[in-house]
């Protein structure tokens, strides 16, 4: 084997550790985003937790953000005593930053987070995000109303987190960028 064909080598390694680790360094923050701070709503809890899942699939692409963010958030739901949300969660979670991606239009997003394109794709992804919940909180509890009731506090749980992802993804972008 030839020396070029061992740095080839290495470098693939290298990458794919590297989207390992970064992976569940993702997984991790998200964790702790959704733990750090919770609100009860109804059927639930608001939490920061979806705007690491936008900063991650926006910075990194579709599959660090969806493996961060299902398993990250799954995890959360379980720590924190809501074991029967963990696999809606995990499959929402996971789905969130496939949609984000799909908008965006790149495996990592290059335009800015302040465009029309990025901006959309959160909105969708957040308006998924409540869906998906509406929905799971109806099967759970076997009610349509009480899914419906998790709406309101699920909407403005998502206004907090776009805010969030545009000011901090809007400065990481540029430290990310620029290295």
């Amino acid at each position: 084997m030839s020396s070029s064909t061992n740095a080839v080598k290495r470098e693939s390694i290298h990458l794919s550790m590297t989207d390992f680790c970064m992976t569940a360094v993702c997984m991790a923050l998200t964790c702790i985003a959704t733990m750090l701070i919770q609100i009860p709503i109804p059927l639930g809890y608001a939490h920061l937790g979806d705007s690491v899942i936008l900063i991650t699939a926006y910075l990194f692409g579709p599959v660090v953000g969806a493996l961060a963010g299902g398993i990250g958030s799954a995890m959360a739901d379980i720590l924190t005593g809501y074991p029967v949300w963990a696999v809606p969660t995990l499959l929402i979670k996971t789905i969130m930053p496939l949609i984000a991606c799909y908008i965006f239009q790149n495996k990592v997003s290059r335009k800015p987070v302040i465009s029309v394109r990025v901006l959309v794709g959160a909105v969708v992804t957040l308006l998924f995000m409540t869906a998906g919940y509406v929905f799971f909180g109806g099967i759970l509890y076997g009610s349509w109303a009480l899914g419906l009731a998790s709406a309101p506090g699920l909407l403005l749980k998502s206004v907090v987190n776009l805010i969030v992802f545009i000011v901090v993804g809007t400065g990481l972008s540029k430290v990310v960028k620029n290295r």
